[in-house]
């Protein structure tokens, strides 16, 4: 990506929105990304999306082996505009190539399970890029997703109900490892590269006419 073509872009930017994106895409991460196997409400992956987007987590994985991947914009509240979504919809189980794909890239796959081997969120070593899995609303994270994680997370809880909301205990663990992350000596921030290409991505996406502008670029009749 080319500085050059962010500042043509920005040119088509209002002040206030050139602002937010500089003040913004400092706190961006990727050292967490979250996944989602097979949510199907769609209350839930809008709201899980916002809580996403609020917290600086760029990086969204869906998995959608059963169930296709929806968002309901007045939930979401335009949070999935300026979210990175990798969506694996290609056969009819895309669990494995997510976790290849995301393990390629140096995740350690964490899932999110009632499991005896499941350790508290607060105690979940965060050192490494961690990718969190959210299951299904029924059945939580399929077998495939329990035997490929490296490890196994929990929202610890004192009531009778054994477990909370999907989108619930996303949003719990998200501003948990978010708040965790920025107190810590781990270098979370993206790398300049990374800002640009974000920036020029939420360029595109705020300009009505950023494909013209993109064409007329690469052409060399605008610079």
């Amino acid at each position: 990506m080319s500085q050059a073509l962010y500042d043509v872009l920005r040119e088509h930017l209002t002040p206030r929105k050139q602002e937010l994106f500089e003040k913004i895409v400092l706190q961006r991460t990727r050292h967490i990304a979250l996944v989602l196997e097979d949510t199907y409400q769609t209350h839930n992956s809008s709201a899980i999306a916002r809580s996403m987007e609020s917290w600086g987590i760029q990086d969204l994985y869906t998995i959608e082996n059963t169930h296709s991947f929806h968002l309901h914009r007045r939930i979401a509240r335009g949070a999935y505009d300026w979210l990175t979504v990798h969506r694996y919809h290609e056969s009819t189980n895309n669990s494995m190539q997510c976790i290849h794909d995301l393990k390629a890239k140096g995740y350690k796959i964490v899932a999110t399970a009632l499991h005896q081997q499941a350790v508290p969120m607060e105690e979940l070593n965060i050192e490494q890029k961690t990718a969190i899995v959210m299951g299904t609303e029924l059945t939580g994270v399929s077998a495939e997703i329990l035997e490929l994680a490296d490890e196994k997370v929990v929202v610890p809880m004192v009531g009778f109900t054994e477990s909370l909301n999907v989108s619930v205990a996303a949003s719990v663990i998200i501003q948990h490892l978010s708040h965790r992350l920025r107190k810590s000596n781990i270098i979370w921030q993206l790398s300049a590269e990374e800002m640009l290409e974000l920036k020029i991505d939420w360029a595109r996406k705020s300009i009505k006419w950023s494909d013209y502008l993109v064409e007329m670029f690469e052409k060399g009749e605008i610079k």
